[in-house]
Protein backbone atom coordinates (compact mmCIF):
# COMPACT_ATOMS: atom_id res chain seq x y z
CA UNK A 1 0.00 0.00 0.00
CA UNK A 2 0.67 3.89 0.21
CA UNK A 3 4.34 4.30 1.62
CA UNK A 4 5.26 7.61 2.87
CA UNK A 5 9.21 6.95 2.00
CA UNK A 6 8.55 7.11 -1.70
CA UNK A 7 10.32 9.88 -3.42
CA UNK A 8 8.02 12.82 -4.93
CA UNK A 9 8.25 12.58 -8.68
CA UNK A 10 7.60 14.65 -11.35
CA UNK A 11 7.28 14.16 -15.41
CA UNK A 12 5.50 15.95 -18.27
CA UNK A 13 2.10 13.91 -18.84
CA UNK A 14 1.32 15.29 -22.10
CA UNK A 15 3.05 15.08 -25.82
CA UNK A 16 6.35 17.01 -25.45
CA UNK A 17 5.83 19.04 -28.36
CA UNK A 18 3.72 23.08 -28.90
CA UNK A 19 0.15 22.71 -28.22
CA UNK A 20 -2.43 24.46 -26.34
CA UNK A 21 -2.27 23.02 -23.10
CA UNK A 22 0.39 20.82 -21.50
CA UNK A 23 0.08 18.68 -18.26
CA UNK A 24 2.51 18.49 -15.51
CA UNK A 25 1.92 15.68 -12.66
CA UNK A 26 3.32 15.23 -9.38
CA UNK A 27 3.01 12.60 -7.06
CA UNK A 28 4.18 11.96 -3.41
CA UNK A 29 3.69 12.84 -0.25
CA UNK A 30 5.29 16.00 -0.42
CA UNK A 31 3.64 16.28 -4.18
CA UNK A 32 1.33 19.58 -2.71
CA UNK A 33 3.86 20.84 -0.75
CA UNK A 34 6.08 20.87 -3.32
CA UNK A 35 3.98 22.56 -5.92
CA UNK A 36 2.90 25.04 -3.55
CA UNK A 37 6.29 26.46 -3.24
CA UNK A 38 6.02 27.71 -7.05
CA UNK A 39 2.43 28.69 -6.98
CA UNK A 40 0.66 31.69 -6.27
CA UNK A 41 -2.90 32.26 -6.54
CA UNK A 42 -4.39 35.55 -7.90
CA UNK A 43 -3.79 37.19 -4.90
CA UNK A 44 -0.18 35.88 -4.35
CA UNK A 45 -0.90 33.41 -1.83
CA UNK A 46 0.25 29.66 -1.35
CA UNK A 47 -2.92 27.84 -0.39
CA UNK A 48 -2.57 24.30 -2.10
CA UNK A 49 -2.15 23.09 1.37
CA UNK A 50 -5.68 24.49 2.50
CA UNK A 51 -7.43 23.04 -0.38
CA UNK A 52 -10.22 19.73 -0.81
CA UNK A 53 -9.07 16.85 -2.65
CA UNK A 54 -10.46 16.89 -5.90
CA UNK A 55 -10.37 20.22 -6.62
CA UNK A 56 -9.01 22.70 -9.63
CA UNK A 57 -7.29 26.33 -8.69
CA UNK A 58 -6.37 29.35 -11.09
CA UNK A 59 -3.10 30.89 -10.35
CA UNK A 60 0.17 31.35 -11.37
CA UNK A 61 3.65 29.50 -11.59
CA UNK A 62 6.77 31.47 -10.28
CA UNK A 63 10.80 31.39 -9.78
CA UNK A 64 12.23 32.25 -6.47
CA UNK A 65 11.89 35.94 -7.12
CA UNK A 66 7.79 35.84 -7.78
CA UNK A 67 8.47 36.46 -11.30
CA UNK A 68 5.62 34.99 -13.29
CA UNK A 69 6.41 31.94 -15.37
CA UNK A 70 2.96 30.97 -16.73
CA UNK A 71 -1.02 31.14 -15.69
CA UNK A 72 -1.83 27.65 -14.92
CA UNK A 73 -5.14 25.31 -13.51
CA UNK A 74 -3.85 23.57 -10.54
CA UNK A 75 -5.50 19.83 -9.83
CA UNK A 76 -5.14 18.72 -5.99
CA UNK A 77 -6.07 14.89 -5.64
CA UNK A 78 -5.10 13.57 -2.16
CA UNK A 79 -4.32 10.17 -0.94
CA UNK A 80 -5.14 7.74 -1.33
CA UNK A 81 -8.16 8.80 -3.70
CA UNK A 82 -5.72 9.57 -6.59
CA UNK A 83 -4.50 7.05 -9.61
CA UNK A 84 -1.18 6.46 -7.97
CA UNK A 85 -2.90 6.22 -4.14
CA UNK A 86 0.02 9.39 -3.09
CA UNK A 87 -1.17 13.32 -3.01
CA UNK A 88 -0.75 14.09 -6.74
CA UNK A 89 -1.02 17.55 -8.15
CA UNK A 90 -1.25 18.68 -12.05
CA UNK A 91 0.12 21.55 -13.22
CA UNK A 92 -2.01 22.47 -16.52
CA UNK A 93 0.19 24.99 -18.57
CA UNK A 94 0.26 25.97 -21.55
CA UNK A 95 1.84 23.64 -24.22
CA UNK A 96 4.89 25.00 -25.35
CA UNK A 97 8.06 22.34 -25.20
CA UNK A 98 9.71 25.53 -23.47
CA UNK A 99 7.58 26.61 -20.69
CA UNK A 100 6.53 23.00 -19.51
CA UNK A 101 10.21 22.30 -19.54
CA UNK A 102 11.06 25.43 -17.43
CA UNK A 103 7.99 24.44 -14.70
CA UNK A 104 9.05 20.67 -14.62
CA UNK A 105 12.63 22.22 -13.59
CA UNK A 106 11.07 24.69 -11.03
CA UNK A 107 8.82 21.18 -9.66
CA UNK A 108 12.67 19.50 -9.68
CA UNK A 109 14.63 22.47 -7.94
CA UNK A 110 11.52 22.60 -5.33
CA UNK A 111 12.48 18.75 -4.37
CA UNK A 112 10.87 16.32 -6.66
CA UNK A 113 12.66 13.86 -9.02
CA UNK A 114 12.28 12.75 -12.55
CA UNK A 115 10.00 10.42 -12.72
CA UNK A 116 10.73 6.97 -14.18
CA UNK A 117 9.35 5.86 -17.64
CA UNK A 118 5.58 4.11 -16.21
CA UNK A 119 7.01 5.18 -12.57
CA UNK A 120 3.18 6.75 -12.12
CA UNK A 121 1.41 3.49 -13.17
CA UNK A 122 4.27 1.58 -11.27
CA UNK A 123 3.33 3.12 -8.21
CA UNK A 124 -1.07 2.54 -8.72
CA UNK A 125 0.09 -1.08 -9.12
CA UNK A 126 2.90 -1.54 -5.92
CA UNK A 127 -0.24 0.62 -3.85
CA UNK A 128 -2.63 -2.08 -5.14
CA UNK A 129 -4.71 0.29 -6.95
CA UNK A 130 -4.76 -1.69 -10.14
CA UNK A 131 -2.78 -5.59 -11.01
CA UNK A 132 -0.69 -6.03 -13.20
CA UNK A 133 -2.83 -6.69 -16.20
CA UNK A 134 -5.09 -3.71 -15.62
CA UNK A 135 -1.47 -1.45 -15.49
CA UNK A 136 -0.30 -3.28 -18.98
CA UNK A 137 -3.89 -2.11 -20.47
CA UNK A 138 -3.14 1.05 -20.01
CA UNK A 139 -0.34 1.36 -22.25
CA UNK A 140 -2.24 -0.87 -24.44
CA UNK A 141 -5.28 2.54 -24.36
CA UNK A 142 -2.57 4.48 -25.35
CA UNK A 143 -1.04 2.70 -28.42
CA UNK A 144 -4.69 1.25 -29.23
CA UNK A 145 -5.00 1.74 -33.18
CA UNK A 146 -8.66 0.69 -33.88
CA UNK A 147 -11.74 0.43 -32.04
CA UNK A 148 -11.46 -3.51 -31.61
CA UNK A 149 -7.85 -2.58 -29.67
CA UNK A 150 -9.51 -0.06 -27.44
CA UNK A 151 -12.53 -1.58 -26.69
CA UNK A 152 -10.55 -4.88 -25.60
CA UNK A 153 -7.90 -2.63 -23.30
CA UNK A 154 -10.58 -0.75 -21.47
CA UNK A 155 -12.18 -3.79 -20.86
CA UNK A 156 -8.76 -5.34 -19.51
CA UNK A 157 -8.25 -1.91 -17.74
CA UNK A 158 -11.97 -2.47 -16.00
CA UNK A 159 -10.65 -6.04 -14.86
CA UNK A 160 -12.08 -8.27 -17.73
CA UNK A 161 -9.11 -10.40 -17.55
CA UNK A 162 -8.44 -10.12 -13.90
CA UNK A 163 -11.82 -11.28 -12.68
CA UNK A 164 -11.55 -14.43 -14.99
CA UNK A 165 -8.02 -15.24 -13.65
CA UNK A 166 -9.19 -14.41 -10.42
CA UNK A 167 -12.55 -16.58 -10.80
CA UNK A 168 -9.92 -19.71 -11.93
CA UNK A 169 -7.38 -19.33 -9.22
CA UNK A 170 -9.90 -19.55 -6.57
CA UNK A 171 -11.14 -22.87 -8.04
CA UNK A 172 -7.72 -23.89 -8.00
CA UNK A 173 -7.02 -23.04 -4.53
CA UNK A 174 -10.58 -24.36 -3.55
CA UNK A 175 -9.41 -28.11 -4.42
CA UNK A 176 -5.57 -27.64 -3.05
CA UNK A 177 -6.60 -26.88 0.46
CA UNK A 178 -9.67 -29.71 0.52
CA UNK A 179 -6.84 -32.03 -0.42
CA UNK A 180 -4.46 -30.00 2.11
CA UNK A 181 -7.07 -30.23 4.67
CA UNK A 182 -8.06 -33.68 4.04
CA UNK A 183 -4.14 -35.34 4.02
CA UNK A 184 -3.81 -33.29 7.23
CA UNK A 185 -7.16 -34.46 9.27
CA UNK A 186 -7.86 -37.94 7.22
CA UNK A 187 -11.09 -38.68 10.41
CA UNK A 188 -12.87 -36.10 8.99
CA UNK A 189 -12.19 -35.71 5.05
CA UNK A 190 -12.26 -39.26 3.22
CA UNK A 191 -10.28 -38.41 0.05
CA UNK A 192 -10.49 -42.33 -0.74
CA UNK A 193 -14.13 -41.81 -0.97
CA UNK A 194 -15.98 -43.58 -3.70
CA UNK A 195 -15.58 -41.24 -7.10
CA UNK A 196 -13.54 -38.45 -5.58
CA UNK A 197 -10.82 -38.55 -8.04
CA UNK A 198 -13.22 -38.86 -10.76
CA UNK A 199 -15.46 -35.80 -9.27
CA UNK A 200 -11.35 -34.00 -9.03
CA UNK A 201 -10.70 -34.96 -12.70
CA UNK A 202 -13.98 -33.91 -13.84
CA UNK A 203 -13.44 -29.86 -12.29
CA UNK A 204 -9.43 -29.68 -13.30
CA UNK A 205 -10.26 -30.40 -16.89
CA UNK A 206 -13.01 -27.85 -16.72
CA UNK A 207 -10.83 -25.14 -15.20
CA UNK A 208 -8.07 -26.50 -18.29
CA UNK A 209 -11.08 -25.57 -21.11
CA UNK A 210 -11.65 -22.23 -19.68
CA UNK A 211 -7.74 -21.55 -19.59
CA UNK A 212 -7.40 -23.17 -23.62
CA UNK A 213 -10.40 -20.96 -24.22
CA UNK A 214 -8.07 -17.99 -23.18
CA UNK A 215 -5.22 -19.57 -25.23
CA UNK A 216 -7.08 -19.69 -27.83
CA UNK A 217 -8.12 -16.35 -27.85
CA UNK A 218 -4.71 -15.01 -27.89
CA UNK A 219 -4.40 -15.43 -31.74
CA UNK A 220 -7.55 -13.49 -32.69
CA UNK A 221 -6.82 -10.76 -29.74
CA UNK A 222 -3.11 -10.01 -31.59
CA UNK A 223 -4.21 -9.76 -34.91
CA UNK A 224 -7.68 -7.52 -34.43
CA UNK A 225 -5.57 -5.54 -31.69
CA UNK A 226 -2.71 -5.01 -34.31
CA UNK A 227 -4.62 -5.16 -37.24
CA UNK A 228 -5.07 -7.92 -40.07
CA UNK A 229 -2.22 -8.21 -42.34
CA UNK A 230 -4.38 -8.63 -45.63
CA UNK A 231 -2.41 -9.11 -48.77
CA UNK A 232 -3.46 -8.71 -52.23
CA UNK A 233 -2.48 -10.90 -55.38
CA UNK A 234 -3.00 -12.50 -58.91
CA UNK A 235 -1.76 -12.16 -61.49
CA UNK A 236 -0.34 -8.47 -62.96
CA UNK A 237 -2.42 -6.00 -64.34
CA UNK A 238 -6.37 -7.93 -62.86
CA UNK A 239 -6.69 -4.75 -60.81
CA UNK A 240 -4.85 -5.54 -57.76
CA UNK A 241 -3.19 -2.22 -57.26
CA UNK A 242 -6.46 -0.50 -58.25
CA UNK A 243 -8.74 -2.16 -55.62
CA UNK A 244 -5.81 -0.74 -52.93
CA UNK A 245 -6.53 2.46 -54.15
CA UNK A 246 -10.25 2.25 -54.03
CA UNK A 247 -9.84 1.05 -50.11
CA UNK A 248 -7.36 3.60 -49.43
CA UNK A 249 -9.32 6.57 -50.96
CA UNK A 250 -6.64 8.01 -53.00
CA UNK A 251 -4.07 6.59 -55.98
CA UNK A 252 -1.45 5.25 -53.59
CA UNK A 253 -0.76 2.66 -56.41
CA UNK A 254 0.65 3.31 -59.97
CA UNK A 255 -2.35 2.15 -61.76
CA UNK A 256 -1.95 1.55 -66.01
CA UNK A 257 -2.54 -0.85 -68.95
CA UNK A 258 1.22 -2.38 -68.52
CA UNK A 259 1.50 -5.78 -66.91
CA UNK A 260 4.20 -6.12 -64.01
CA UNK A 261 3.91 -1.84 -62.86
CA UNK A 262 4.09 -3.12 -59.80
CA UNK A 263 7.73 -4.39 -58.37
CA UNK A 264 7.76 -3.72 -54.95
CA UNK A 265 4.92 -4.13 -52.09
CA UNK A 266 3.26 -1.46 -51.46
CA UNK A 267 1.60 -1.15 -47.92
CA UNK A 268 -1.65 0.81 -46.04
CA UNK A 269 -3.55 0.74 -43.01
CA UNK A 270 -7.54 0.93 -43.78
CA UNK A 271 -10.42 0.59 -41.01
CA UNK A 272 -13.35 -1.19 -41.84
CA UNK A 273 -16.35 -1.74 -39.53
CA UNK A 274 -13.77 -0.55 -36.65
CA UNK A 275 -11.39 -3.16 -37.62
CA UNK A 276 -7.81 -1.97 -38.71
CA UNK A 277 -6.60 -3.88 -42.29
CA UNK A 278 -2.95 -3.82 -42.90
CA UNK A 279 -3.58 -4.06 -46.65
CA UNK A 280 -0.41 -5.05 -49.11
CA UNK A 281 -0.52 -4.93 -52.75
CA UNK A 282 2.32 -7.13 -54.04
CA UNK A 283 3.75 -7.47 -57.31
CA UNK A 284 2.04 -9.96 -59.93
CA UNK A 285 2.65 -13.72 -59.74
CA UNK A 286 3.80 -15.10 -62.78
CA UNK A 287 6.37 -16.74 -64.54
CA UNK A 288 8.80 -14.10 -65.63
CA UNK A 289 12.99 -13.60 -66.64
CA UNK A 290 12.52 -9.84 -65.45
CA UNK A 291 15.29 -9.91 -62.51
CA UNK A 292 13.74 -7.55 -60.72
CA UNK A 293 10.07 -7.92 -61.35
CA UNK A 294 11.34 -11.73 -60.02
CA UNK A 295 12.46 -9.79 -56.84
CA UNK A 296 8.71 -8.60 -56.70
CA UNK A 297 7.29 -12.06 -57.20
CA UNK A 298 9.64 -13.42 -54.56
CA UNK A 299 8.53 -10.74 -51.84
CA UNK A 300 5.08 -11.37 -52.90
CA UNK A 301 4.64 -15.15 -51.93
CA UNK A 302 6.64 -14.34 -48.88
CA UNK A 303 4.04 -11.94 -47.69
CA UNK A 304 1.61 -13.76 -48.51
CA UNK A 305 2.96 -16.62 -46.30
CA UNK A 306 2.93 -14.39 -43.45
CA UNK A 307 -0.86 -13.36 -43.85
CA UNK A 308 -4.16 -13.15 -41.86
CA UNK A 309 -6.15 -12.53 -45.07
CA UNK A 310 -5.88 -12.99 -48.57
CA UNK A 311 -7.40 -11.24 -51.87
CA UNK A 312 -7.27 -13.08 -54.73
CA UNK A 313 -8.18 -10.82 -57.57
CA UNK A 314 -8.73 -12.46 -61.05
CA UNK A 315 -9.05 -11.23 -64.26
CA UNK A 316 -12.96 -12.49 -64.61
CA UNK A 317 -12.27 -11.65 -68.73
CA UNK A 318 -10.00 -13.88 -69.86
CA UNK A 319 -9.51 -17.87 -68.83
CA UNK A 320 -7.55 -19.27 -66.37
CA UNK A 321 -3.68 -20.61 -67.39
CA UNK A 322 -0.34 -21.65 -65.35
CA UNK A 323 0.00 -18.50 -63.42
CA UNK A 324 -3.27 -18.32 -61.98
CA UNK A 325 -2.22 -22.17 -61.08
CA UNK A 326 0.97 -20.67 -59.17
CA UNK A 327 -1.34 -18.30 -57.10
CA UNK A 328 -3.41 -20.67 -55.95
CA UNK A 329 -0.52 -22.36 -55.24
CA UNK A 330 0.74 -19.79 -53.06
CA UNK A 331 -2.53 -19.07 -51.53
CA UNK A 332 -3.11 -22.48 -50.21
CA UNK A 333 -4.16 -22.78 -46.55
CA UNK A 334 -4.74 -19.44 -46.09
CA UNK A 335 -8.61 -17.70 -45.48
CA UNK A 336 -8.86 -16.01 -48.80
CA UNK A 337 -11.77 -13.94 -50.33
CA UNK A 338 -11.54 -14.23 -54.05
CA UNK A 339 -13.06 -10.94 -56.41
CA UNK A 340 -13.87 -11.65 -60.04
CA UNK A 341 -12.70 -8.35 -61.29
CA UNK A 342 -13.50 -6.55 -64.89
CA UNK A 343 -17.69 -8.11 -64.19
CA UNK A 344 -17.70 -4.74 -66.80
CA UNK A 345 -16.56 -6.64 -69.60
CA UNK A 346 -17.51 -10.27 -70.95
CA UNK A 347 -16.47 -12.76 -68.20
CA UNK A 348 -15.43 -16.10 -69.22
CA UNK A 349 -14.84 -17.32 -65.56
CA UNK A 350 -17.42 -17.63 -62.94
CA UNK A 351 -17.47 -19.67 -59.73
CA UNK A 352 -17.99 -22.94 -61.27
CA UNK A 353 -15.05 -21.89 -63.49
CA UNK A 354 -12.88 -21.06 -60.62
CA UNK A 355 -14.10 -24.01 -58.52
CA UNK A 356 -13.02 -26.72 -61.26
CA UNK A 357 -9.73 -25.44 -61.88
CA UNK A 358 -8.97 -26.14 -58.10
CA UNK A 359 -6.85 -29.49 -58.10
CA UNK A 360 -7.73 -29.59 -54.29
CA UNK A 361 -9.84 -27.45 -53.59
CA UNK A 362 -10.36 -28.50 -49.57
CA UNK A 363 -6.86 -26.64 -49.25
CA UNK A 364 -7.62 -23.80 -49.65
CA UNK A 365 -10.41 -21.78 -47.31
CA UNK A 366 -12.45 -19.70 -49.76
CA UNK A 367 -15.03 -17.80 -47.88
CA UNK A 368 -16.90 -16.13 -50.60
CA UNK A 369 -16.94 -15.18 -54.42
CA UNK A 370 -17.82 -11.38 -55.86
CA UNK A 371 -17.69 -10.07 -58.65
CA UNK A 372 -16.45 -6.72 -58.82
CA UNK A 373 -15.40 -4.00 -61.10
CA UNK A 374 -12.91 -1.82 -59.86
CA UNK A 375 -13.48 0.65 -62.64
CA UNK A 376 -17.36 0.98 -62.11
CA UNK A 377 -16.68 -0.33 -58.26
CA UNK A 378 -19.03 -2.51 -58.26
CA UNK A 379 -19.30 -5.28 -55.65
CA UNK A 380 -16.96 -3.14 -53.18
CA UNK A 381 -19.89 -2.97 -50.79
CA UNK A 382 -20.43 -5.95 -50.57
CA UNK A 383 -17.01 -7.21 -50.43
CA UNK A 384 -16.56 -4.16 -47.53
CA UNK A 385 -19.72 -6.24 -45.95
CA UNK A 386 -18.29 -9.76 -46.53
CA UNK A 387 -15.10 -8.33 -44.55
CA UNK A 388 -17.13 -7.22 -41.64
CA UNK A 389 -19.40 -10.47 -41.21
CA UNK A 390 -16.04 -12.64 -41.10
CA UNK A 391 -14.67 -10.70 -38.51
CA UNK A 392 -17.80 -9.68 -36.11
CA UNK A 393 -20.50 -12.24 -36.83
CA UNK A 394 -18.19 -15.65 -38.30
CA UNK A 395 -15.18 -16.25 -36.90
CA UNK A 396 -14.22 -13.50 -34.42
CA UNK A 397 -16.31 -11.36 -32.60
CA UNK A 398 -15.36 -9.40 -29.46
CA UNK A 399 -18.53 -8.42 -28.75
CA UNK A 400 -19.02 -9.34 -24.87
CA UNK A 401 -15.55 -11.75 -25.41
CA UNK A 402 -12.45 -11.39 -23.42
CA UNK A 403 -9.68 -11.70 -25.75
CA UNK A 404 -6.00 -12.31 -24.46
CA UNK A 405 -4.19 -9.67 -26.32
CA UNK A 406 -0.19 -10.24 -24.59
CA UNK A 407 1.95 -12.17 -25.00
CA UNK A 408 3.11 -12.71 -21.58
CA UNK A 409 -0.46 -13.47 -20.67
CA UNK A 410 -0.42 -16.31 -23.20
CA UNK A 411 2.70 -17.62 -22.20
CA UNK A 412 1.74 -17.51 -18.55
CA UNK A 413 -1.77 -19.28 -19.63
CA UNK A 414 0.51 -22.23 -21.50
CA UNK A 415 2.22 -22.55 -18.21
CA UNK A 416 -0.69 -23.08 -16.04
CA UNK A 417 -2.37 -25.98 -19.26
CA UNK A 418 0.71 -27.55 -18.67
CA UNK A 419 0.49 -27.94 -15.12
CA UNK A 420 -3.11 -29.03 -15.18
CA UNK A 421 -2.29 -31.55 -18.15
CA UNK A 422 0.53 -33.41 -15.61
CA UNK A 423 -2.88 -33.00 -12.74
CA UNK A 424 -5.17 -34.73 -14.74
CA UNK A 425 -2.21 -37.47 -15.93
CA UNK A 426 -1.76 -38.17 -12.06
CA UNK A 427 -5.04 -38.33 -11.32
CA UNK A 428 -5.72 -40.83 -13.99
CA UNK A 429 -2.14 -42.89 -13.28
CA UNK A 430 -3.89 -42.95 -9.39
CA UNK A 431 -0.56 -40.78 -8.29
CA UNK A 432 -0.69 -39.83 -4.46
CA UNK A 433 -2.38 -36.79 -3.80
CA UNK A 434 0.55 -34.95 -2.91
CA UNK A 435 1.30 -34.64 -6.67
CA UNK A 436 -1.87 -32.93 -7.73
CA UNK A 437 -1.07 -30.19 -5.43
CA UNK A 438 2.42 -29.52 -6.42
CA UNK A 439 0.93 -29.05 -9.88
CA UNK A 440 -1.98 -27.22 -8.72
CA UNK A 441 -0.17 -24.88 -7.22
CA UNK A 442 2.39 -24.31 -10.12
CA UNK A 443 -0.95 -23.60 -12.29
CA UNK A 444 -1.87 -21.28 -9.52
CA UNK A 445 1.30 -19.94 -9.57
CA UNK A 446 1.50 -19.23 -13.61
CA UNK A 447 -1.85 -17.99 -13.39
CA UNK A 448 -0.54 -15.02 -10.37
CA UNK A 449 2.12 -13.74 -12.66
CA UNK A 450 -0.88 -12.35 -15.18
CA UNK A 451 -1.86 -10.12 -12.02
CA UNK A 452 1.13 -9.14 -11.01
CA UNK A 453 0.82 -11.67 -7.54
CA UNK A 454 3.73 -13.75 -8.37
CA UNK A 455 6.42 -11.87 -10.13
CA UNK A 456 9.72 -10.65 -9.09
CA UNK A 457 10.50 -6.79 -9.07
CA UNK A 458 13.05 -7.36 -12.48
CA UNK A 459 10.02 -8.32 -14.36
CA UNK A 460 7.99 -5.59 -12.71
CA UNK A 461 10.28 -2.91 -13.88
CA UNK A 462 10.71 -4.59 -17.06
CA UNK A 463 7.34 -4.31 -17.76
CA UNK A 464 6.85 -0.51 -16.51
CA UNK A 465 10.45 0.42 -18.51
CA UNK A 466 8.50 -0.09 -21.72
CA UNK A 467 5.67 2.57 -20.52
CA UNK A 468 5.76 6.27 -21.95
CA UNK A 469 7.06 8.93 -19.66
CA UNK A 470 4.75 10.84 -17.17
CA UNK A 471 2.47 7.43 -17.22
Amino acid sequence: MYSEKRETIAAIATAVSDAGIGIIRISGNDAIEIVDSVYRNARGEQTLKKYDSHTIHYGYIVEKDETVIDEVMISVMKAPKSYTMENTVEINCHGGMFIMRKILELVLQAGARTAEPGEFTKRAFLNGRIDLSEAEAVMDIIHAKNEFALKSSVSQLKGSVSDVIKEIRADIIHEVAFIEAALDDPEHFDLEAEGYDKMLLQKVKKVDKQIQNLIDSADDGKVLAEGIRTVIVGKPNVGKSSLLNILVGEERAIVTDIAGTTRDILEETVVIGGIMFRILDTAGIRSTRDAVEKIGVERAQKAVSEADLILYVVDSSVPFDENDRKVLEAIRGKRTIVLLNKSDLTSVISEETVHSFLADEDDLHISRMIKTSMKDKAGIQIFMDTVREMFFHGDISYHDEVYITNARHKEALEEAHNSLIQVEKSIEDQMPEDFYTIDMMSAYASLGKIIGEEVGEDLVNEIFGKFCMGK
